[in-house]
């Protein structure tokens, strides 16, 4: 098992772009919602992406995490003042 420390860093390598554009990124686990929630903030900007416990184990394997990396990149449109 990993904890959000690693798992945020793990984000961090997959899409390196997130500290290249200064997308602040936290990770926390909701025992609720049985899910990790990725709060991406830049500026006025933010998102948070729920996670599934699948998705993050194939980001910790070093798979791409598709829904996350829609996320990002619509954060990022935002953030140019384009609309996704």
């Amino acid at each position: 098992m990993y904890d959000k420390h690693e798992l945020c860093k793990k984000i961090a390598e997959i899409y390196p772009d997130i500290g290249e554009c200064g997308i602040g990124i936290e990770v926390d686990y909701s025992d609720d919602k049985n899910v990790w929630i990725v709060h991406l903030k830049k500026g006025e900007h933010e998102l948070d992406h729920h996670l599934e416990i699948a998705d993050a184990d194939r980001c910790m394997d070093g798979e791409q995490c598709v829904g996350l990396g829609l996320e990002i990149a619509q954060l990022k449109s935002n953030i140019k003042g384009q609309q996704f």
